[in-house]
């Protein structure tokens, strides 16, 4: 009988470390190039929501000061709005009082919302949201939601809706407020109502 040595065992199958380094480059790039995409999908996403959280307040805050005067809105502020603003679940309140902090969520992580009196005719007869470090993504859909609501709208400065003379509603321009974006989290906006 002779013997026969005995079989070898198949080879185990399987990728070489080349092949998986080469996967993972792909993979890389990939996530790379659709991270900022897939963040900019998300941020767009959020700006209707935005939008009626800050249409909610500015109707709120119009109806509570009807019959104040001329000025009702002297005085208004930080406090105001962060109460409000509290039980929402798109925007983030921090804190209490004069210390809160209000953050939209529309780009960099500390980007806030404030508000102030302002002035369409005379001092404290109207109400402004100041929203900074809006991403370019939010840009200029913000603008075009608010602008039902506000009388004034600047973007990083430019104004893209005026009040309009003898009380007449204003002309929000569409083109201008799509100009007026710049990329990244760099925009700034401000919404007056009254």
């Amino acid at each position: 009988m002779s013997r026969h040595p005995p079989a070898l065992p198949d080879r185990q199958k399987g990728f070489t470390l080349v092949e998986v380094a080469i996967v993972a480059a792909i993979v890389l790039i990939a996530a790379i190039i659709g991270i900022p995409a897939i963040n900019g999908y998300i941020i767009e996403n959020k700006v209707p929501s935005v939008g009626q959280e800050l249409q909610r307040f500015i109707a709120r805050t119009k109806v509570s000061n009807q019959g104040l005067g001329t000025t009702p809105y002297v005085g208004i502020g930080i406090v105001q709005l962060a109460n409000a603003l509290r039980s929402s679940s798109v925007i983030t309140v921090n804190g209490t009082g004069a210390t809160a902090t209000v953050r939209h969520g529309l780009g960099a992580t500390d980007g806030r919302i404030a508000l102030a009196a302002d002035t369409i005719t005379t001092a404290g007869d109207a109400f402004g949201l100041t929203l900074d470090k809006v991403n370019e993504a939010a840009c200029p859909a913000l603008a075009a939601v608010m602008q039902r609501v506000s009388e004034r709208i600047v973007i990083n400065g430019t104004v893209v809706k005026q009040p309009g003379t003898g009380g007449a509603a204003g002309v929000y321009n569409a083109a201008g407020a799509d100009g007026a974006c710049t990329s990244g989290d760099t925009n700034t906006f401000s919404f007056t109502a009254r």
